[in-house]
């Protein structure tokens, strides 16, 4: 399994990332063990979570029960050395602190948490889940306004974030920060605020990322290069579309789809037939789509850390078997011309 660095961090990670935001509804606590296990064996030693997993239902009464699962599979195996973990803070509206915003006080409230249910001394990457003055994330690009925002405001917040994380790091509870569901703006402006406080600088960026959502591509892409700033893909399969499990109005039994119709807004009436483009290719040069999906993620001119999930083992199993594979420059091509025939499916 390839290994890159964790931002300009001296952090290797597996290029692949395991997910675990099913663990504790669609996944069990036994079957989460199991595919940490699994993933270890096929040298990927990088697992993401966050505060308010599981998801499928996300709600207060399940909040924790995948960072808990971790946990426990901590306290059996006394692995602690073996895996690289990265968790998240949720933002403002969460259903954690009756939608309290970050701030200094709930980041160190959240990382005890965290602390507490993983039953360990440190985490190694700590991200903010959402930035308090909202994002364009989620299909919210669509109808995007950033008028409303006081920079001055944000900037006064990123200095009490930043000086509450700079604690923890010499507390010896953090290692790193990173962000999910930033801007480049956002970004560039954590980045100037930790430099001038010697705060920690932000290493990574977990936004979603896929053949089927691309808006990481321009700006994005290039502050992650120039900064050193590794993203995190999430939903690099495109919530399970990219499978190609959902062609033809198909709905698996115990699938995302058959507990949120919407896919989270991904649903539209063009996203089968831009899928099925790029099943296509792959039928075309004999790969699995699963495969070629994760290939394309982890060969972007931008450094990517994919992140997985698999409710089952069967599934693990499939993402395991394509781990090493590197697409040819022929369907490199062939996969950016079909996104410049589809763009922006939803």
């Amino acid at each position: 399994m390839k290994t890159i660095p964790l931002g300009a961090t001296d952090i290797s990670v597996s290029q692949l990332c395991l997910g675990s935001m099913t663990w504790g509804t669609q996944t069990s606590e036994v079957g989460g063990h199991a595919q940490i296990d699994a993933a270890l064996d096929a040298g990927i030693n990088f697992i993401d979570t966050a505060e308010a997993y599981p998801v499928n239902p996300m709600n207060k009464e399940n909040a924790g029960k995948t960072e808990a699962i971790i946990g426990t599979w901590l306290a059996a195996r006394g692995r602690r050395d073996a895996v690289v973990i990265a968790t998240k803070c949720a933002g403002a509206g969460n259903y954690i602190r009756d939608g309290e915003a970050i701030s200094s006080k709930t980041i160190r409230e959240a990382v005890e948490g965290s602390l507490k249910r993983m039953q360990t001394d440190y985490i190694d990457l700590y991200q903010l889940h959402w930035p308090n003055r909202g994002s364009y994330m989620f299909r919210q690009n669509w109808t995007y306004d950033p008028s409303g925002q006081d920079k001055s405001a944000t900037i006064a917040h990123m200095e009490d974030v930043l000086g509450a994380l700079k604690a923890l790091v010499a507390e010896g509870k953090i290692r790193h920060f990173g962000l999910s569901n930033e801007s480049a703006w956002g970004t560039a402006q954590w980045l100037k605020v930790a430099e001038r406080m010697d705060a920690p600088r932000v290493e990574t960026m977990q936004n979603e990322y896929s053949l089927l959502c691309r808006l990481y591509d321009t700006d994005m892409a290039e502050l992650s290069h120039n900064e050193q700033v590794t993203l995190l893909a999430f939903s690099p399969l495109a919530a399970g579309f990219l499978t190609g499990k959902y062609q033809g109005g198909a709905v698996p039994d115990a699938s995302r789809m058959s507990i949120n119709a919407g896919m989270g807004g991904r649903m539209s009436d063009r996203v089968l037939g831009v899928t099925q483009a790029y099943l296509d290719i792959a039928a075309k040069h004999g790969l699995h789509p699963v495969h070629m999906a994760l290939a394309w993620c982890c060969q972007r001119p931008f450094p990517v850390s994919p992140i997985f999930g698999a409710t089952d083992m069967e599934q693990l199993q499939i993402i395991l078997d394509g781990k090493d594979l590197v697409l040819d420059a022929e369907i490199m091509t062939e996969l950016d011309a079909a996104h410049r025939a589809n763009p922006m499916p939803y």
